[in-house]
């Protein structure tokens, strides 16, 4: 489940990107292209669909973002942490050798 929020997350992320890149905020993009013709949608209609869409796009990515925090899997995760731990206790420590004085004395 972990993974299928990953994956929307990336499409949400990129259909932002492709929302945005569209826009510009003098009043032109996309809007712009319709301002010699009257289409279906309208340059009006488009400006405000791609406002909305930024809004929804963002809400989403954001519930998106915070949900995937329920779907981590902490077994596996105490379970690496505990095997790193276990690495570390076993580690042999280095040799230390003392027939050398330190520096400085």
């Amino acid at each position: 489940m972990y993974t299928l929020i990953i994956i929307l997350i990336i499409v949400v992320c990129l259909l932002l990107v492709g929302v945005v890149m569209v826009q510009n905020s003098k009043g032109g993009g996309l809007a712009s292209d319709f301002s010699s013709s009257n289409q279906i949608i309208g340059v009006k209609r488009t400006g405000d669909f791609l406002e909305k869409a930024t809004w929804y796009l963002t809400i989403a990515l954001m519930v998106l973002t915070l949900g995937s925090n329920f779907f981590i899997d902490r077994e596996e995760v105490v379970q690496e942490e505990s095997a790193i731990q276990e690495q570390i206790d076993n580690a042999a420590l280095p040799a230390q050798d003392n027939s050398e004085a330190p520096i400085g004395e």
